[in-house]
């Protein structure tokens, strides 16, 4: 595989020297790219050694092989170890001063960071900000540590060690192919239910969360039948490129049950991620409903929509998965496991994911926190973006037992 090896300016570029060395033994072509500060504690010579390939700091070298191009265009992952505060918000911003900035901003293959600074550096809102708008990108973060820092000074902020940089790597050249051939249906996005030509019921649902399981099942080899009702601008822009997912728009419950019954057909694995409205107005006007036409108050009738992920759980086929999401508002996690194992009894989903939401968290953020239930008890917690919940989802679902209904 071609690795870049993105290095900026701190002390623990030296231990970067060891996963050079680590991925090379390994088989993959490894190209160093530093930046001018990093060239203080690690020289080029030593890079070129360990890399086998010539390094420089410059657009301006090789330009005409375009060398600033071709390395992010030619990457199967880029590495940026150290990550120091300066160039985490550089990648933030977008900035491409050296050759290194450049190719993170050419390159579409996966990156990951270790970031590496003070504690105070790392915990200031600038660091958070940075590295959770990298996160929302879909950049990989390993670290930092906890431990000693240089000064003598001790706590976060300590570069985790080169060989688990380098598993961590290797993971993403080789991701998992375990669900290859398989057909996964999923949903995603909110519902809305008219009241009139004009307004409708609806929720706060960017549909991120079900479009980062559908791409992290298509990147584990699955076939995926994706189900969007109303999604945020530019959150399918990715699953619509994706020669693997084939995506069906609606817009009610009831058109959803209908589409997600169709795509479960013969599916391998169900996940129900959509938000989907448990009530719909009992009447729908054939007109705008004015505050002229009444005496200042107004009355809505609601009527139950049907249980979409219930009714799939009594339909499934022989050796069908079928996974549920339970979005909750609880008051600690005592409670929010225990509505999650009573959503879990009621539904009979093989695996229930369940997260906490409130006015600030769960709906439109890039990041995501939730249990995974099954009958016996919760199998793990992911924390992350919405992508890195996603994976922890199809691993439960790989780690679940053979299927006996």
């Amino acid at each position: 595989m071609f690795v870049v090896v993105g290095v900026s300016g701190g002390i623990a570029a030296y231990k970067t020297v060891t996963l050079v060395r680590a991925l090379v033994t390994n088989g993959h072509e490894v190209h160093v790219v530093p930046t001018e500060d990093a060239l203080r504690f690690v020289g080029t010579a030593t890079w070129e050694a360990i890399s086998r390939h010539p390094v420089t700091t410059s657009v301006h070298d090789d330009v005409a092989e375009v060398r600033h191009v071709a390395l992010g265009t030619r990457a199967d992952l880029v590495i940026v170890a150290p990550a120091t505060a300066n160039t985490l918000a550089k990648m933030s911003a977008g900035i491409a001063g050296d050759l290194l900035g450049v190719t993170l901003l050419a390159t579409t293959a996966p990156v990951l960071v270790a970031p590496a600074m003070h504690t105070a550096m790392w915990e200031h809102p600038a660091t958070q900000h940075n590295i959770t708008t990298l996160r929302s990108r879909g950049v990989q973060v390993i670290g930092p540590a906890d431990g000693p820092l240089t000064g003598g000074d001790s706590g976060p902020g300590r570069m985790v060690e080169p060989e688990e940089i380098a598993a961590a790597a290797e993971a993403l050249l080789a991701p998992r192919r375990d669900l290859a051939d398989r057909i996964v249906a999923v949903s995603t996005g909110g519902t809305r239910e008219p009241l009139d030509p004009v307004r409708f019921l609806g929720n706060r649902s960017s549909g991120r969360q079900g479009a980062e399981v559908a791409l992290a099942a298509a990147a584990r080899g699955a076939r995926v039948r994706l189900v969007a009702g109303h999604v945020d601008d530019g959150v399918l822009a990715a699953a619509a490129q994706h020669p693997s997912i084939e995506i069906t728009r609606v817009s009610t419950a009831a058109d959803l049950h209908e589409a997600m019954r169709g795509a479960s057909a013969g599916a391998d694995v169900v996940v129900m991620v959509a938000a989907v409205a448990d009530f719909r107005p009992q009447t729908v006007s054939d007109q705008k409903l004015r505050k002229e036409d009444g005496d200042g108050t107004a009355t809505l009738s609601l009527v139950a929509n049907p249980d979409i992920l219930l009714d799939l759980v009594a339909h499934r086929v022989p050796g069908q998965r079928i996974v549920g999401f339970a979005a909750e508002t609880a008051a600690d996690d005592a409670e929010l496991l225990e509505r999650g194992r009573r959503k879990l009894a009621r539904k009979g989903t093989d695996l229930l994911v369940v997260n906490r939401v409130d006015w600030d968290r769960g709906f439109e953020s890039p990041d995501n926190e939730a249990v995974l239930l099954t009958a016996d008890g919760p199998v793990g917690r992911a924390r992350g973006t919405k992508r890195e919940v996603a994976d922890a989802l199809w691993d439960a679902v790989a780690a679940l037992p053979p299927v006996d209904h």
